[in-house]
């Protein structure tokens, strides 16, 4: 059966969601809040080897987007190495995870999908929406109004679409840390081109890798107990972010303050957010996916990579189910204990970043000493995260009607 379907949010997860639904034969319309595209969006990530192989999926290569990120090195405020890993395990053929800029990756996403023949409209930000005969209607802040046979609600931390399926639904947390980074010229590291440097200082997480080009891109972590409110974050100007940062680090061995005072301009702050588990993922014939189902902690870099992997699951799960409720059900199924484990994971990863100065001792001792025994056992206890492997020809098995 052919379908159209209606993807709520134009940005990494829907962009892709829709790249995937062509490859099974189902048109998508992809609906986006924001009257413009996000190709100016400052922020970069890394995508784990369990992304890219996911990619491979959907015949999406990143070979010219970003660089390769083999590893990680971690130290702490005084300099002294606590030990380095594989930034997850390479694929078979050598292929290890990349560091790309958001907007960079967005808009590969988003050009794929249009020469896939996908329509993208602007300016349509989610009002409501609701089962409609044997399809769903969706209603829009502009006054308009249109049909298809499911939803998709790709529209992120915030989710609209997660707040009509169940209006219960949990809001997104806040992770008691703030973000802000940018771009270097003109500094030197010491470290080596494309690995990925963290730093737990004194009072400040800090990451940097160098770009093949000799920029360097960093981010920031100042730990902040009480929330801030979106008006007191605006308030931040770039040029207070660099000296409140480099107050920061003033007393920290590394490259840190260099850096920052070598940044031309200072990426506005954010707060950091996880969702909580979400107990309905679907109702009728609407669904979410990515942030708005499960938003995780950026300390682990797995954000991005778990809603790529849910687009490729959500597709299969419509090409090889009977019907529309049936791929829904099974999607979440294959889907919610893995994404569920890395949230906690990151929630986890992310307390690690905000300690005191007693609590860093054992932290980093525990850090060093786990490393040290899987650098001589070769045992990681993240595999399951990074070896996770979709098969897209292997059809669905055992799905039941729901």
């Amino acid at each position: 059966m052919t379908y159209t379907a209606l993807i709520i949010g134009g940005g990494i997860a829907g962009s892709l969601c829709a790249v995937a639904l062509r490859k099974v034969g189902i048109t998508p319309v992809v609906y986006e809040a924001y009257d413009r595209t996000a190709d100016h969006t400052g922020a970069f990530l890394t995508l784990a080897v369990n992304a890219l192989d996911a990619l491979r999926a959907l015949d999406v290569d990143l070979g010219d987007v970003g660089f390769d990120t083999p590893r990680i090195v971690f130290t702490n405020g005084s300099g002294r190495r606590l030990g380095e890993l594989p930034y997850g395990t390479a694929l078979l053929d050598g292929m290890v995870s990349r560091t790309v800029k958001r907007a960079d990756l967005y808009r590969a996403f988003r050009e794929r999908a249009v020469r896939s023949g996908v329509h993208i409209e602007y300016g349509k930000r989610l009002l409501d929406a609701e089962s409609a005969g044997d399809g769903v209607l969706a209603r829009f802040a502009d006054g308009t109004s249109v049909r298809g046979d499911l939803l998709i609600g790709a529209d992120g931390l915030r989710s609209r679409t997660r707040e009509i399926i169940d209006p219960h639904a949990p809001d997104a947390r806040y992770g008691g840390l703030l973000n802000t980074g940018g771009y270097a010229r003109g500094v030197s590291t010491g470290g080596e081109t494309g690995t990925m440097n963290a730093i737990f200082g004194k009072r400040c997480f800090f990451t940097h890798t160098t770009h093949p080009s000799g920029e360097v891109w960093w981010a920031a972590n100042p730990a902040q107990a009480a929330e801030p409110t979106p008006a007191e974050l605006a308030a931040i100007t770039p040029e207070q972010w660099r000296s409140r940062l480099i107050d920061m680090f003033r007393h920290d061995r590394g490259p840190a303050a260099d850096i920052i005072a070598a940044t031309g301009e200072i990426f506005a702050g954010w707060s950091t957010y996880d969702v909580p588990t979400v107990p309905k993922w679907h109702g009728d014939r609407m669904v979410i996916i990515g942030d708005a189902a499960h938003a995780t902690a950026p300390s682990i870099g797995q954000g991005a990579a778990m809603a790529i992997e849910d687009t490729v699951v959500l597709a299969k799960c419509l090409r090889d189910s009977p019907d529309i409720a049936t791929a829904f059900a099974a999607y979440e199924r294959l889907r919610r204990e893995r994404v569920e484990r890395v949230v906690a994971q990151g929630n986890r990863t992310g307390g690690w970043k905000t300690l005191g100065p007693v609590a860093r001792v054992p932290r980093d001792l525990i850090m060093s000493l786990a490393m040290k025994q899987m650098a001589r056992t070769g045992n990681d206890p993240s595999r399951w995260i990074y070896e996770h492997h979709i098969d897209w020809d292997e059809p669905l098995q055992e799905v039941p009607r729901s």
